[in-house]
């Protein structure tokens, strides 16, 4: 666009008009021209002059043009623009010759952390946990690919009373273990005293416990004091409930295909927040609010009311508000980022813009950081409300994924030639495809129905379609290499009818779109994108003889734009943060 437009400004200033008047988009109307400028219409009243006369004027000189193959001035004063398929041919060999098809290298790469997952320790990941993670990992993805450094947090919930809890539920089961004794000085045992399955149990039964017992909650509020004050024992169990339950986030995460670069968590800040309260009261920035220490982060130009930012409670113990405050001290202080991007529920929208807004007053970060917040809808069943199980459950992540894979497996066995191990294969790549392209398509912020009989499905705007979609592309260039063919010695040439230039015109739109992704935090921009692409592809190998074609240039011409459609698909589906299987 940015060459079209450049042309078309040249064209306007030959013409004796201002160039900006110039600006080249994608037409409105695709069934009568693929651009078109309506810089005429913008430049009437200025020139007192019929805007269809400027366009005329303008469209005479287009033809000096090697770019465009018509442009033509309507009333009352558009011009509509078709490109010259000899140019559109050179730009795509320039695209595929180049590493990132187009996209251009920021000039600073800015650094940018991440904080996604937002795990708990010693519970099991459920649904509510799918959309950070997967909206997350491919916004990390689409950064990286647009060539900034990217630093990817989990942020996990490991402090404060769910601990203490924990602690004090193995104690009653327990009593007996060493890191009970408080006169104990030798090593504690390296291996913990529970496995994920037991403590996926732990920690229900001790929340039971302390809602309907007031001296079992004031047991487990000790032990959370004892465990933030540093007693050995407690500081070596609760590294035991870290480990254990690290590792079986892990193999949940993997199996999402979601990886983060830091496993740090709420306790990493713990020691931070007395010497960050105390400055914030020194410089008369925190002050009591019935018995709470407070922050004002209300501004004169608010249309709504935003509360004071709560640093401690009355009782002195600390928030949310203050573990997120201590971390982005921490994290301006180890990685100095240029942007710090939070992906949770939308409904903590307040919470975040009070934590940014006493973040900026306070000086904990610098005027220049970007301080981004990607507030996400929930999945929900086909009744509109939260996704359940079938005894009306909060479902477990791991189980969602598996039975993801199983439909997916029954559709691949009843559908194909394929059964056993090798359609289990498939299955798990086309079943995780097909969860996360059903969430990413979405627009983060709103609500969606999770459909597993229509995300499966290999038709519509599915996971499953696009993935088969690069599988057939696979299928069309291996047969012509069985026909002796070679792909290295293919090269793009100008299109042979509409539909071959239909998809080369969409190609030549990649880098804008993702350009648009990655400053939107839009990754349902390019699931749209991945969308379109895969359905004019596949109307192109519809109304198109390839492998048939008896002129070899001819043929090698569309072979190449094969390649270069699957080279751009499999990029997206990459940045998406999955992968296509060689057969379906």
């Amino acid at each position: 666009m940015d060459i079209l437009s450049g042309e078309m400004r040249g064209t306007f200033e030959a013409a004796g008009y201002e160039p900006q008047l110039g600006k080249v988009m994608l037409s409105n109307r695709p069934d009568l021209c693929e651009f078109q400028c309506n810089g005429a219409m913008a430049g009437a009243k200025r020139y007192r002059k019929a805007p269809a006369a400027i366009a005329s004027e303008v469209a005479q000189k287009c033809r000096e043009s090697r770019i465009w193959e018509e442009v033509e001035a309507v009333a009352p004063g558009f011009l509509n623009i078709k490109v010259s398929e000899d140019f559109l041919a050179a730009y795509l060999r320039e695209m595929g010759a180049d590493p990132h098809f187009g996209l251009d290298r920021p000039t600073r790469p800015r650094k940018v952390l991440m904080d996604y997952g937002g795990a708990n320790v010693a519970k099991p990941l459920h649904i509510g946990h799918i959309r950070s993670a997967i909206i997350g990992e491919s916004l990390k993805r689409i950064f990286r690919y647009a060539g900034h450094e990217v630093i990817g947090d989990i942020h996990l919930g490991d402090w404060g009373l769910q601990m203490g809890l924990v602690i004090t539920e193995v104690r009653e089961r327990q009593p007996d273990l060493v890191y009970f004794d408080e006169e104990y000085t030798g090593e504690y045992p390296k291996e913990a005293p529970f496995t994920i399955e037991e403590l996926e149990r732990i920690y229900p039964a001790a929340s039971v416990k302390s809602k309907e017992d007031a001296n079992y909650k004031a047991r487990a509020m000790e032990d959370t004091f004892k465990l933030q004050q540093g007693v050995r024992g407690y500081r070596a169990l609760w590294r035991h409930i870290l480990e254990v339950s690290k590792e079986d986030l892990k193999r949940n995460y993997d199996s999402l295909n979601v990886e983060f670069d830091l496993w740090k968590g709420e306790s990493d800040v713990h020691e931070l927040i007395p010497a960050m309260v105390s400055r914030m009261k020194e410089e008369g920035y925190a002050y009591e609010s019935h018995g709470a220490l407070v922050v004002d982060v209300a501004e004169a130009s608010d249309t709504r009311e935003i509360p004071p930012c709560i640093i401690l409670k009355s009782d002195g113990a600390s928030l949310y508000q203050t573990t997120d405050l201590a971390t982005l001290t921490e994290r301006m202080s180890l990685y100095c980022p240029d942007e710090i991007i939070y992906m949770t529920d939308k409904r903590q929208e307040l919470h975040f813009e009070q934590v940014f807004r006493c973040a900026r007053k306070t000086g904990l970060v610098t005027p220049q950081t970007k301080l981004r917040f990607v507030g996400f809808g929930t999945m929900n069943g086909r009744d509109g409300k939260p996704f359940k199980t079938r005894d009306g459950g909060v479902m477990r992540l791991e189980n969602l994924i598996r039975e993801t894979k199983e439909e997916m497996y029954r559709k691949i066995c009843e559908n194909r030639a394929i059964s056993g191990e090798e359609a289990w294969e498939i299955a798990d790549t086309v079943g995780i495809a097909a969860l996360k392209y059903a969430d990413l398509s979405n627009q983060a912020s709103k609500d969606y129905v999770f459909d597993i009989e229509r995300f499966t499905s290999f038709e519509g705007d599915t996971g499953p379609y696009v993935l088969y979609t690069i599988v057939r592309i696979k299928s069309i260039l291996t047969r012509f290499r069985e026909q002796g063919g070679e792909l290295a010695k293919v090269g793009l040439r100008p299109a042979g009818n509409p539909a071959q230039k239909q998809l080369m015109l969409l190609l030549a739109r990649f880098s804008a779109m993702m350009e648009a992704a990655c400053e939107e935090l839009a990754p349902h921009k390019v699931c749209a994108y991945v969308y379109e692409l895969a359905n004019t592809l596949n109307h192109f190998y519809h109304e198109t003889k390839i492998l048939s074609e008896e002129d070899p240039e001819k043929k090698a011409g569309m072979i190449a734009l094969l390649v270069l459609t699957q080279d751009i698909l499999e990029t997206c589906i990459g940045v998406l943060g999955f992968s296509a299987p060689e057969r379906m």
